[in-house]
């Protein structure tokens, strides 16, 4: 039985909404994509769907109490809430520098959680 599907591509900053006749997860039709890249989007939301993920990691002797972070790569999308949870429970201690790997390879994806900025040692005179 073939069911219609609306996707907008989120891979461009187009943003073209896609429609797509699917079978299963087999992708039967596809329409309204401005590029190559809109399809593989589809097929990708259709088989393996993965997002970035950005959050903040506690800071411990910083000069500010929390550090933004990123995956290095998008993650499976079904992980998302697991790898926020776990990250609520890591704490780095500063100085903390950008790209630093702060969780390696987060729930066994082989993906790194990296700091999007640098977080300076408090100062003695903060403290």
């Amino acid at each position: 039985m073939s069911d219609n599907r609306e996707f907008i591509c989120v891979v461009c900053p187009v943003g073209c909404t896609i429609e797509a006749v699917v079978e299963g997860d087999e992708l039967q039709e596809i329409r309204g994509q401005a590029c190559q890249r809109g399809a593989a989007f589809v097929r990708e939301e259709l088989t393996d769907p993965r997002r970035m993920l950005t959050t903040t990691v506690r800071v411990r002797g910083g000069a500010l109490p929390l550090v933004p972070v990123r995956s290095a790569a998008p993650i499976p999308k079904g992980l998302l809430r697991e790898a926020a949870a776990h990250l609520r429970g890591v704490e780095v201690a500063a100085p903390v520098t950008e790209h630093q790997v702060i969780l390696p390879d987060a729930l066994g994806t082989g993906i790194d959680i990296v700091a999007s900025r640098d977080v300076a040692a408090a100062s003695a005179a903060e403290g």
